[in-house]
């Protein structure tokens, strides 16, 4: 069932030249080397522990992405190999996720979510908080960072016009920094939008990577069985 979910999923996802990240987070390693047998090799991750013990059980060449909440003092963990950090939602993340970037002598690219749901419970900046952090003069010196573009997730509704409306307040922002002169690490080439719920509606509205995991591996689990 993987294989023929994935390849269903790229199908829907060529037109837009848009790219699937497969969820695995709580997913045993024998269902994350199925989808790696079938082509896929990107996967998302929120837990550092889980994500940490994946990436050093699986093949290599798997390009890890972290799409959690992440507390400072757990990027040290993720920083030697993560692919990308979607989730940025503070300069004091940002500083760390530098520092250690420094530390292991690589770039870490990154994403800033930003708060666009109607639920308090997501975090981000609000669009106020983005455009100052942006800006703000202490980014200039975060060299080990690379600011690849935003990150959001809509309120969980089967209201699809809200959805819709929320989406379409990410891509104004993300298209609205892409004409602005911003430092030279920052740069608006990603918009993380869609999940398995949403993911279509993303899509239309210009989603470059989509975060997919019931509809390829089922049901979450409760705990991890690796």
């Amino acid at each position: 069932m993987i294989p023929e979910a994935l390849q269903q999923l790229w199908k829907e996802l060529a037109p837009y030249h848009a790219k699937l990240i497969a969820v695995s987070k709580t997913k045993p390693n024998s269902d994350l080397l199925e989808a790696y047998r079938a082509g896929n090799r990107l996967f998302g991750e929120n837990k550092v522990q889980e994500l940490v013990a994946k990436a050093e059980a699986l093949p290599n060449d798997i390009e890890w992405h972290f799409i959690g909440h992440l507390q400072r003092n757990k990027v040290k963990y993720i920083a030697p190999f993560v692919a990308l950090i979607h989730a940025v939602d503070s300069l004091k993340l940002l500083k760390e996720i530098n520092k250690q970037g420094a530390k292991h002598q690589r770039i870490i690219p990154c994403l800033l979510q930003v708060h666009i749901a109607r639920e308090e419970a997501k975090f981000g900046f609000s669009p106020e908080e983005l455009e100052s952090i942006v800006h703000h003069p202490e980014i200039k010196n975060l060299t080990w960072v690379n600011i690849k573009g935003l990150m959001g997730m809509a309120t969980n509704t089967p209201n699809q016009e809200l959805i819709k409306e929320e989406f379409s307040q990410l891509k104004n922002l993300f298209d609205k920094l892409k004409q602005q002169e911003l430092p030279a690490h920052i740069h608006m080439q990603e918009l993380s939008m869609g999940m398995s719920g949403d993911y279509k509606i993303a899509l239309t509205l210009g989603s470059t990577l989509v975060r997919i995991g019931s509809r390829i591996f089922g049901a979450r689990n409760c705990q991890l069985n690796a």
